[in-house]
């Protein structure tokens, strides 16, 4: 987790180019329990004020930074001389710092997306029936410029902006923008990170590629056919942009080309996968969208692709066609006034009437009083005849680590049992090669590694260890990237390595080798006490290290996790450790 200083929120004011100055919001803390913020690194929220002969402002940060912004931004331009403010996603937090900016430039133009512009409409007139009986707090009606394919906005002084619709199940109303006199790519979401520091380009660096591919693969993964239509789109200012700049994170200038070749790679490669899962969902406050990314992310670790469906923005034609294409499928839904909203039983009958028995079923939803509309769709489903790769989940309000936790242990127990139902696993293995079998007498101390971040826990047994340097003193742990635990080490994370004693690992061996389901506890029944981390160390360990993990490699089906050993010791000096000894390297 990247340091906070003194003050845990502040704005930033650089140029970046030609009449252009960026200001960003940056937060040390935690803003959001959806699982792209989850490596809790801070993050940084970036809008940009391009001053041609009309000026416009691109992007706004969410509510916490409403004041912040808003002072900072009159003392760069009077309101009364801002003509478009520019809006790549529209959502109740980033509306309440728009409705303050509107109550100071009522004459500003709105530029959006039509989908954007439906949403936008919405929260006006639930702002405006909250506040109807407070004269003080009157909402102006802007005028809205909705972009409805590739247009140009002319701002004057060379600064004629391409925009460039780019939407998506998870941002329907998306906007990315290239501005010729810059070579700026105003990317939106796409090529981000959740991070919060001093650097403000991305220059080649591969401190942030982490951070980046961990966005990817919460934001993007999901959603690949959508995101493979808007890199095409964006493709011709590609390689023509000086600067690539989305509204999180570092801005990329050497890196730009290369992070854009990276999401197509990424992109194909989820699009190659054997098995896909269709994930359904309507969402009316987030919560439920924020389930469905972390279940999708489960699913996708573990080498399944997901096309996500947002019920709400897809007609009943594209989601048949969806269902008819993949191998299982998920439905999640918000409950109100006791139901599930009209475009869940629209996908609900879609499913009944068309969805093959033999394909794999999941439910979920979230609720505030009751929860009918999930116990709905089980109910109707379980009916059908479907089976469930998971058992339902039911979230109260706002999802927690924890919670986020189970859900995606829930989507990689689903793929997992996808491939199962699918024989996609060789019933019998060829028998070893030469190579293959003198791997396999490579050895390494059996452990349990043991982690946490915030109330999210998790342990796996590990002997794919090495000691990687003197100084500092460092160590690389091999972990398959469909392990629960693998989305608690990333660079910054700490966890313990629990080194086992010989003759006495059987037990522990046992415990932590058991199949948990999704979110269950580790730990009943194992004796533990608090690192100076705070984190669980093993009492009946013969030994065990605190690590902090420093970075991490793509290794195939494997992350190689490197990290730095911060504290440790010996419970028993005279005991040997327990060695995995192998005859083959085509498996544990």
């Amino acid at each position: 987790m990247v340091s906070a200083p003194p003050t845990t929120r502040d704005i930033q004011v650089l140029s970046v180019g030609a009449d252009t100055l960026m200001l960003r919001s940056r937060s040390w803390a935690r803003l959001k329990f959806e699982v792209e913020y989850a490596l809790q690194r801070g993050t940084t929220s970036n809008s940009f004020l391009i001053k041609g002969d009309k000026v416009a402002l691109r992007s706004l940060p969410g509510e916490s930074f409403t004041e912040l912004f808003l002072e900072q931004l009159q003392q760069l331009v009077l309101p009364a001389e801002l003509d478009y403010v520019i809006l790549g996603h529209i959502n109740p937090n980033r509306f309440a710092t728009l409705v303050k900016l509107l109550q100071l430039a009522p004459h500003l133009i709105v530029v959006c997306s039509n989908p954007g512009a439906i949403t936008l409409r919405a929260l006006l007139e639930a702002a405006r029936e909250k506040n109807s009986t407070d004269s003080t707090q009157t909402i102006p009606d802007p005028e809205l410029y909705v972009v409805k394919g590739q247009e140009t906005l002319d701002l004057g002084k060379g600064h004629r902006l391409e925009l460039i619709p780019t939407p998506t199940p998870r941002w329907p109303d998306g906007i990315c923008a290239y501005d010729p006199k810059t070579a700026i790519l105003y990317s939106d979401k796409f090529f981000g990170a959740h991070v919060a520091g001093e650097q403000v380009y991305d220059d080649g660096a591969k401190i942030y590629e982490a951070d980046r591919k961990y966005y990817y693969d919460c934001l993007m993964a999901t959603q690949i056919s959508q995101v493979e239509t808007s890199l095409e789109r964006l493709a011709p200012w590609s390689a023509s942009a000086q600067i690539y700049a989305p509204v999180n994170g570092p801005l990329l200038r050497q890196g730009a080309l290369e992070i854009f070749q990276s999401y197509q790679a990424w992109n194909h490669q989820q699009a190659t996968q054997t098995l896909s899962v269709a994930m359904l969902y309507a969402s009316a406050y987030g919560n439920t969208a924020i389930l469905s990314q972390a279940i999708a992310h489960g699913i996708t670790k573990a080498g399944v692709a997901v096309e996500t469906i947002n019920c709400e923005h897809i007609s009943p034609e594209e989601i048949r066609e969806v269902i008819s294409r993949t191998d299982g499928f998920i439905i999640g839904s918000p409950t109100l006034g006791g139901h599930a909203p009209t475009p869940i039983q629209t996908a609900l009958g879609i499913i009944l009437a068309t969805a093959e028995k033999s394909k794999l079923a999941g439910v979920f939803g979230s609720y505030g009083w009751s929860g009918e509309a999930i116990d709905l769709l089980e109910e109707k489903l379980k009916n059908a005849g479907y089976s469930f790769g998971f058992a339902p989940i039911r979230v109260k309000f706002t999802p927690s680590d924890a919670i986020l936790q189970q859900c995606e242990e829930a989507g990689t127990d689903f793929a997992q049992a996808l491939k199962k139902a699918k024989k996609v696993k060789q019933v019998a293995r060829p028998l070893a090669t030469p190579v293959e079998q003198a791997v396999g007498r490579l050895v390494g101390s059996l452990s349990i590694v043991t982690a946490q971040r915030g109330d999210a826990t998790g342990a796996m047994v590990a002997s794919w260890i090495a000691q990687a340097s003197f100084n500092p003193p460092g160590l690389t742990v091999a972990v398959a990237k469909d392990r629960a635990i693998e989305s608690l080490l990333y660079p910054g994370d700490q966890f313990v390595l629990n080194l086992l004693e010989e003759g006495k690992h059987i037990p522990l061996m046992k415990h932590f080798l058991k199949p948990f389901g999704p979110g269950e506890d580790r730990f009943v029944g194992i004796e533990t006490k608090q690192a100076q981390s705070g984190l669980p160390i093993l009492k009946d360990a013969l030994s065990y290290l605190e690590c902090r993990v420093q970075s991490r490699m793509d290794c195939g089906d494997h992350w190689l996790v490197y990290c730095t050993a911060e504290a440790g010791d010996v419970f028993t000096p005279p005991g040997k450790a327990a060695v995995h000894y192998r005859t083959t390297g085509t498996h544990y």
